[in-house]
């Protein structure tokens, strides 16, 4: 039982937009269960400062691709610095972080040399690649709250205090009233197609010149089909508008990749979760993910351990959407990938159907009343 009388001091380090909210929503629902005993201090994003966290410095859009990583060396290793002076020079009951590992490994570190309880909010996916970090895990985790229903017992048997709290993605989202589509009146000429380059100036970098290229190139075939695109905030809007190439026309949405996928009938998507919001809404779709060719044949493909790389074919075991990840140079492919699709309604609306169906035990729980509670037992 949490002492009441007592403050307590949680410490929350995130490094991009996505962990800004899922953390924000933590601090909320901890506030709604009427904790306002504890104080939320870390460094973040604007929603959590929103949701009530003092930043110690802010980090969103700084979350870096491996290729273009050593830019940001100096960055990373004077915030690092500051965290771990402050952890051991302030009173911390308890160290959140969420998802970054490459980074929020150092925030465990430091707090594990400040004699700090760590919780890991969004398990590394290590089962994919980078399974020797185990070790380093289990060395500065108390606790792992996995988001895909199989990760806990790949986590678990490798001797991780590891609990499903289910997909924060999908905290807010009625996903059980989320219907397949049928493409019963879906006519091709008048696609309705969503570009989701991303948030990561990595990804807008490498992924959203070739998915202007795949629109209009459909455009050609299907000239009364209309774009939107999905940014997440109005900064990486005005980013997107700048890199619009000539003869692209589109409408912007603001972070809604659900809303937005549910009035379409196809999606480009970056590779992570936006795809799995994509998939709530039942929206087939291409994935995409860019890597540098050399570093990709020289270290990725050894690297990388599972049979496919997107989160919806990982989560189905076969290749329920077609992924192209790496793209590197011609759109071709994807762009014949599309026109078959779209030529086929009955697979078109089979996929809908598979991907509401995938969701389901990923929104079963609700991750920050999951999470809240073991915030709760860990301080106590």
């Amino acid at each position: 039982m949490l002492d009441r009388t007592r403050k307590y001091r949680v410490f929350v380090s995130v490094a991009e937009h996505s962990a800004d909210a899922h953390c924000a929503g933590l601090i909320t629902t901890l506030c709604k269960m009427g904790y306002d005993n504890i104080e939320f201090v870390g460094v973040g994003g604007p929603k959590m400062a929103q949701a009530g966290c003092k930043l110690l410095q802010p980090t969103i859009g700084q979350a870096v691709m491996l290729y273009n990583a050593l830019i940001y060396l100096g960055h990373y290793y004077r915030l690092i610095n500051r965290v771990s002076h402050y952890l051991k020079s302030t009173n911390v009951d308890l160290v959140i972080v969420c998802d970054s590992p490459s980074y929020n490994f150092h925030i465990a570190k430091a707090a594990k040399k400040a004699g700090l309880k760590t919780l890991f909010y969004i398990a590394p996916q290590l089962w994919a690649w980078g399974g020797w970090r185990i070790r380093k895990l289990r060395k500065y985790c108390d606790k792992l709250c996995c988001i895909l229903p199989f990760e806990k017992d790949w986590f678990g048997c490798r001797g991780m205090d590891s609990v499903f709290v289910g997909n924060p993605l999908f905290g807010e989202m009625d996903v059980a009233s989320s219907r397949a589509k049928t493409y019963a009146g879906f006519e091709s000429r008048n696609l309705k197609l969503a570009l989701m380059p991303g948030s990561r100036a990595a990804e807008i970098e490498s992924l959203w010149r070739p998915m202007q290229q795949i629109a209009l190139r459909l455009k050609q075939k299907y000239p009364a089909a209309s774009f939107v695109t999905v940014a997440v905030d109005a900064e990486r809007e005005q980013i997107l508008r700048a890199a619009q190439i000539p003869g692209f026309q589109c409408r912007y949405d603001i972070g809604t990749v659900s809303d937005t996928a549910r009035a379409c009938d196809f999606a480009l998507v970056a590779s992570g979760s936006a795809t799995l919001e994509a998939a709530a809404a039942g929206c087939p779709m291409v994935i995409m993910y860019q890597s540098s060719r050399l570093l990709w044949h020289l270290i990725g493909r050894w690297m990388v351990k599972t049979e496919y790389l997107s989160l919806v074919n990982i989560l189905s075991s076969r290749e329920l959407v077609p992924e192209f990840m790496p793209y590197f140079t011609s759109v071709e492919p994807i762009v014949d990938t599309i026109e078959r699709l779209l030529d086929d309604k009955n697979k078109l609306a089979q996929i809908s159907g598979e991907l509401i169906g995938l969701i389901g035990p990923l929104a079963e729980k609700k991750a920050g009343e999951e999470v809240a509670k073991i915030v709760v037992e860990m301080l106590t």
